[in-house]
């Protein structure tokens, strides 16, 4: 997920942690392609919107939407899932289908990971919380985004923690349009 770190910044660890990836073939490849599909809708997102360019955003929960504003003010809104938080300060993922601060209707694709992870076996998507790093967030959300079918992913900082986020369509408002 290089792509995603040179736009996102990428967060250096002291020590590599093992990464908790696929184990066989076929969710390699689901990976790989969930990986490749983001990259397109990052792409795709950045063209259109300017998603990237220094916007700024704000997830209302209880709503379930994401409003993002992009540096020539236009107002882009959609429907927003929390797939998981990575806490900067002590390198650990807190998954968002039992996270404490997510509500459930906006946890959905963080479940559909999890249901993943059963059915294959890979504990690291169905652990509360665990090690993580930056690019495993990224991963994560590049197999919510592809199992849920959302048009792309985002990852917003709040303080110490990196919110990994899907979203649904967008809605482009230009409050500048006469």
């Amino acid at each position: 997920m290089k792509f995603l770190d040179s736009l996102f910044g990428k967060r250096e660890s002291p020590a590599p942690i093992e990464k908790p990836v696929a184990v066989d073939a076929a969710s390699d490849a689901i990976f790989e392609r969930a990986d490749a599909e983001l990259r397109l809708k990052t792409e795709a997102a950045m063209g259109m919107w300017g998603l990237g360019s220094g916007e700024s955003w704000a997830a209302d929960l209880e709503a379930g939407t994401i409003t993002f504003v992009n540096d020539k003010g236009w107002e882009i809104t959609a429907p927003v899932q929390v797939v998981g938080t990575l806490n900067t300060a002590d390198g650990t993922w807190l998954w968002g289908w039992d996270h404490p601060s997510v509500p459930e209707p906006v946890s959905a694709h963080a479940q559909r990971v999890r249901e993943f992870g059963e059915q294959h076996g890979l504990a690291a998507l169905t652990t509360r919380k665990i090690e993580a790093e930056e690019s495993d967030g990224w991963s994560f959300t590049a197999l919510a985004c592809h199992l849920a079918d959302a048009q792309g992913g985002y990852r917003g900082p709040a303080g110490n923690t990196l919110v990994f986020m899907t979203y649904g369509e967008v809605s482009i408002r230009d409050p500048n349009a006469g």
